[in-house]
């Protein structure tokens, strides 16, 4: 969807563009749009309607995840029980603050943890522990023990993957 939101300004752009070429300036593509001009006018809108119709619908469609209702790349992931554990919780304490896409969360206030590179398990945990590596900003020991241990798996095993 995220492609769609790109370039749909584009092709809009590029077709108000070809309408006042083809039309022959901006005073004539004026009076045809007022008018609701003549043949090529009204040729031109239908093909505009069509190419629209076929380009936007392909365009969703390419993003095969999305379309397909994935969230994320845990379509692609089979994740184990802890894991599936591990996305819950993360889910539910971390998602506020953390990007992680194959989550779904967009947060603003922690590192975005599909852009911190080799994410290990350990490293995860070490930051749930000691409350972050950054600016002191995620409290320490948020999840402890084995809720830790999958949060850490999960985070270790999705991020950077989208």
């Amino acid at each position: 969807m995220e492609v769609v939101a790109f370039i749909l300004p584009f092709v809009l752009a590029g077709t108000i563009v070809l309408f006042v070429a083809f039309s022959g300036g901006p005073g004539q593509a004026r009076e045809a749009y007022l008018t609701h001009g003549g043949g090529f006018f009204k040729i031109s809108i239908a093909l505009l309607y069509i190419a629209l119709g076929l380009v936007v619908p392909a365009l969703v469609l390419t993003d095969k995840d999305e379309a397909a209702g994935a969230v994320g790349a845990t379509r692609s992931q089979e994740l184990s029980d802890s894991e599936e554990r591990g996305k819950e919780l993360f889910r539910q304490q971390c998602w506020s603050c953390h990007t992680l896409a194959a989550a779904g969360a967009r947060g603003v206030t922690g590192p975005n943890l599909d852009r911190i590179g080799d994410v290990e398990p350990d490293r995860v945990l070490n930051a749930i522990k000691n409350g972050g590596t950054g600016q002191g900003q995620m409290p320490a020991g948020l999840l402890q023990g084995e809720d830790a241990e999958d949060v850490a798996a999960y985070v270790a095993k999705v991020a950077g993957s989208n």
